[in-house]
């Protein structure tokens, strides 16, 4: 049984708190933590829900093994004094309702029916969990930090594997982009000017509720319908210009106009603890013009064949023409694959826009430019390079390094928190109040 925690499974997903039911009785006691009856039930009800099938009971012994371990790095992290901030805790419990809300269309009362439970009250009952959840994460990655991995100890994991079981990997591809904004003209620019201040002149001159025109105009719909509300957010959150601004602010004081690469923002701070703030927005967004998508379509065709006939080198493109806010832009152009985290994408894993654009191209071919809808709905356009090809193949230590060094690094940090959790054992107060006879090696692989 392999001990390394990666998904942390004794925090539940906010799903199940409708059907979620504490009972105190304690099984087991690590250091100061404590393992409940009821952490086991919920994690064994968890696994057969994710498997959509029945699972033997003799399951819940890995669960115990996996919450011991969970309780042990967590009882470390008070002897070390790992401390989250109550502001971190709120933004997180803020970001989970707020996704939850969003597929439910921003319906409160959907919500509270869904769950038998307010807002707040569900909140109130996931705190603790995700105290604990962010704790653990954070002493496990001290646990971790110095493991690193060598070329040598690469070559070695792959070379243990038997030929027979080495993976079949699908054809992958290499991808680089250079995302491109269109420039809003001037004419458009004054009339959301305008626009915002109008909307501020209402609230600051006339004593209309920011909440109330928040929920009305402001074109940032994650949190217009919260009344504006962003929630608590730390330094760096924002970006500059709006930061910069709201950290100015005195409790309840509305800002001037704010402009950044989003539009116009009007900022009201509700509240401020130390480094942490608490702000709503309005955001008046520019509209992009026909005319202004064209241009900005010309605008990539002239920079594509300035590379084409390499008058400028395509990372070099990427800097001076990119947009800074791509992940790609620090990245050397180079697409990140979000399943995967590194550079290659199966096909499955394209978009279909790109997948048709790439797929007749030859490596180092590049693609006409592509409009495209950002993730906040945004219009851009991106310029494509297939960088890269593979035909389907076993796993190959010179064409999936970079996947097997992963692997090799996984497989190294268990061990390590494996180690780690043993010498622990043995300097750490264990007790097991309400033992299951089952598990029997479990106990006493714990108790020494």
């Amino acid at each position: 049984m392999k001990y390394f925690i990666t998904g942390l499974l004794f925090i539940l997903p906010l799903v199940i708190f409708g059907q979620r039911e504490k009972i105190d009785d304690i099984v087991a006691q690590v250091g100061e933590e404590i393992v409940l009856l009821s952490e086991i039930e919920e994690q064994f009800a968890l696994a057969a829900a994710q498997q959509g099938t029945e699972i033997p009971a003799e399951a819940k012994c890995g669960i115990i093994d996996q919450l011991l371990s969970q309780k042990l790095i967590l009882n470390q992290a008070a002897l070390d004094s790992i401390v989250v901030a109550d502001e971190e805790i709120e933004t997180q419990l803020n970001a989970r309702i707020d996704r939850i809300l969003g597929f439910m269309q921003g319906d409160v009362s959907q919500f509270e029916a869904y769950y038998g439970k307010s807002v707040n009250e569900v909140k109130a009952e996931f705190r603790q969990d995700l105290r604990a959840q962010i704790t653990t994460e954070r002493m496990q990655a001290i646990i971790l930090g110095e493991v690193k991995i060598t070329p040598a100890e690469v070559k070695n994991f792959f070379s243990e594997i038997p030929v027979d079981s080495l993976p079949y990997f699908n054809s992958e591809v290499e991808l680089g982009e250079i995302v491109y904004k269109p420039k809003i003209n001037k004419e458009e620019r004054q009339k959301a000017m305008d626009k915002a201040q109008g909307i501020r002149d209402r609230i600051v001159k006339e004593g209309e509720d920011f909440a109330e025109l928040a929920g009305i105009y402001s074109e940032d719909p994650g949190s217009a319908k919260l009344g504006g509300d962003l929630g608590w957010a730390k330094r760096n959150t924002f970006v500059p210009e709006f930061e910069a601004t709201a950290y100015t602010l005195e409790n309840g004081e509305i800002s001037e106009l704010v402009e950044t690469d989003f539009g116009f923002h009007i900022i009201q701070l509700i509240e401020r603890r130390g480094n942490s703030v608490k702000v709503r927005h309005i955001l008046i967004s520019p509209e992009i013009t026909e005319a202004d998508l064209d241009l900005a379509y010309s605008t990539v065709e002239e920079f594509r064949n300035e590379i084409a006939v390499d008058s400028i080198s395509f990372s070099r493109a990427v800097k001076k023409y990119g947009d800074e806010n791509q992940q790609s832009y620090n990245n050397d152009g180079i697409m990140v694959n979000p399943a995967t985290g590194n550079g290659f994408f199966e096909i499955g894993d394209l978009e279909p826009d790109i997948y048709f654009a790439i797929d007749t191209l030859e490596v180092n071919e590049m693609t006409a430019p592509m409009k495209f809808q950002a993730p906040n709905g945004e219009t851009m356009f991106r310029l494509v390079l297939l960088k890269s090809r593979t035909q389907p193949h076993k796993a190959d230590l010179a064409l999936d390094y970079s996947r097997i060094q992963k692997a090799a690094l996984e497989s190294k940090k268990s061990v390590f928190i494996t180690n780690w959790v043993e010498e622990k054992i043995g300097s750490t107060y264990i007790e097991f109040e309400d033992p299951y006879g089952t598990c029997q090696p479990v106990i006493e692989r714990w108790v020494k």
